[in-house]
């Protein structure tokens, strides 16, 4: 029991090849990606060792923790300073020819030295005219031979070695600007020591300067007095050795946790890249198989246990590649049918014509060319639902969804089938709607496609109609029901037979009532309906309505479609 309302005409079944052959993709090849490191990989690693890359920048960018070291010790050697310069002047000052008290230079020398012997720093004596009494890092008597402690054996190995290289030329590459350099301070001349004219003009002086080997020395200018008369300066400086190494230490610190995280970093990102990467090179590889091969023996690679995109992804190919096996085979068995359903009116157009033309009775022949006049007609019907059929795919895909008001797509065509068939002897349709029409409820609305939707429904009525008694009533219940629009189109026919529930859906199936012309219908009217129905996610179904005896009182084809 099924029929089919196609009415499209020859110049819609030649544009609908057209159009087919317009919309031919081009496939072109696939460029091979060369071995090697994947650009995914790349920029996974980038992304993650850039971060520790601004952490290692920052290594050397300890100025304020130096600073605060540089402060506290010059703050240290301050208090010494002070401590040194009232002692002196205690105890280094004599009276002179005059009367007036001075700065006793050997005795005050003798003090300055054993003052400073146990700090390890060095002490210059200057009077106050800014000449330079005592030198601590000269021998006592010897003129102007300095006295330097030795540095201690170099017992660094050959890593310690490569890290001080590595460590310098990093330093030389950031170098602080926050300190003077030593450059153009000569020793013994307090001119170019401003510390020390503070100092003599009765304050406390300090500088800090660094070498041209990089080292920091600390400079601290005490005034020597005795009742607050300034006979002298003390010029106590100091190596930034002990702040250098505090600073070396804790950036080689942060260094160790840098290399340990640098080196976690890459092994975890090549680990993240090849469980990203290396799945998504073999998916693409094995679909560039399937897209290549001839034979269904490519095997997806096993990730779809995975709980993941990637599990994600390979699930979605695994039901693309087993989609497109059915729709290889569905488009098998549709070639298949529509060469055995166009074989039979032709063999039937052949044989007509071999008999007209045998024969010399012209009303036979004329019957016979009435024969084949049916048999192309049923070729038109044919060929252009087969059209219908095979574009409708991509008719669905490329057009968009709108809202589309399935009770007011219905009354209108109950409308039209009563305006059109006034005075025949044809069913009566009633249209039931379950709820309001002035609610959302009652909206009964969808997103779709109204002119494929309108198309199912017309194929059904029209299926009801032809299989209905003449005076009997096709009811159709529109309804919402836990988010689905249902529609139900009840006839008072013979109903469906037995075991053909789901074959009426098939392509070609034509079994129709009796009295029928043969050939009106095509048999693709319930599977392109079927078709519209799927791929708005909804399902149609059909079923014998009986009473509680189990006669069969008609036919019901139920319509499930998601709600807007």
């Amino acid at each position: 029991m099924v029929s089919d309302t196609a009415t499209a005409t020859d110049n819609t079944a030649e544009r609908s090849f057209t159009e087919a052959a317009d919309e031919a993709v081009d496939v072109r090849e696939i460029p091979r990606r060369p071995s090697g490191v994947s650009p995914l990989t790349k920029r996974i690693l980038g992304v993650n060792i850039i971060a520790l890359v601004v952490l290692g920048v920052a290594l050397f960018q300890l100025g304020g923790y130096q600073r605060s070291l540089v402060d506290t010790e010059l703050a240290a050697l301050k208090t010494r300073a002070q401590l040194f310069a009232a002692a002196i002047g205690e105890g280094a000052v004599t009276e002179g020819p005059g009367g007036n008290e001075e700065l006793s230079a050997e005795l005050a020398g003798q003090m300055t030295r054993r003052l400073v012997e146990p700090t390890k720093r060095r002490a210059r004596l200057f009077d106050t005219d800014g000449r330079m009494l005592t030198d601590t890092a000269t021998l006592s008597g010897s003129g102007n031979v300095q006295v330097r402690e030795l540095p201690p054996p170099d017992q660094a190995g050959l890593a310690q070695h490569i890290l001080n290289r590595i460590y310098r030329f990093f330093t030389q590459l950031v170098p602080d600007s926050s300190y003077q350099d030593e450059a153009g301070f000569p020793i013994e001349s307090p001119g170019d020591y401003p510390e020390v004219r503070i100092a003599l003009g009765g304050e406390i002086g300090d500088a800090v300067r660094r070498r041209a080997d990089g080292g920091l020395v600390l400079y601290v200018a005490a005034p020597i007095q005795h009742y607050r008369q300034v006979l002298g300066a003390l010029l106590l400086s100091s190596e930034g050795g002990d702040v250098e190494q505090a600073v070396r230490n804790v950036r080689f610190t942060i260094f160790e946790a840098f290399a340990i995280a640098f080196v976690l970093t890459v092994l975890l990102s090549l680990y993240l890249a090849q469980t990203i990467a290396l799945p998504l090179r073999r998916l693409a590889a094995a679909a560039e198989r399937i897209r290549r091969g001839h034979g269904r023996q490519v095997t997806l690679p096993a990730y779809t246990k995975r709980q993941d995109e990637i599990g994600d992804l390979a699930r979605a190919l695994h039901d693309m590649t087993g989609a497109l096996w059915q729709r290889m085979d569905a488009t098998e068995r549709f070639a298949a049918d529509v060469a055995h359903e166009i074989k039979n009116p032709l063999s039937s157009v052949r044989s007509a014509i071999e008999t007209a033309v045998r024969v010399t009775d012209p009303e036979k022949r004329q019957q016979m060319l009435l024969i084949v006049l049916d048999d192309i007609e049923r070729l038109t019907r044919l060929i252009n639902d087969i059209s219908d059929a095979s574009r409708l795919d991509a008719e669905l895909s490329r057009d968009s969804m709108e809202r589309v008001s399935i009770g007011h797509v219905l009354e209108a065509m109950v409308e039209v089938h009563h305006a059109t068939n006034i005075g025949k002897h044809v069913p009566r349709i009633e249209l039931i709607r379950s709820s309001p029409r002035n609610t959302a409820a009652g909206d009964l609305a969808v997103w779709g496609h109204e002119d494929r939707l309108v198309q199912v429904f017309r194929n059904i009525i029209a299926n009801a109609v032809s299989f209905s008694p003449a005076n009997s009533t096709i009811r159709i219940i529109a309804s919402r029901q836990s988010g689905y629009i249902v529609v139900n189109i009840e006839d008072e026919g013979p109903g469906i037979p037995s075991g053909k529930l789901d074959a009426i859906f098939g392509r070609f199936y034509s079994e129709r009532p009796q009295g029928e012309k043969f050939g009106t219908h095509s048999g693709l009217g319930l599977s392109i309906s079927k078709q519209i129905v799927e791929s708005h996610h909804g399902t149609i179904r059909a079923e014998n309505r009986t009473d509680r005896s189990g006669k069969i009182l008609g036919a019901r084809f139920v319509i499930r479609l998601p709600a807007a």
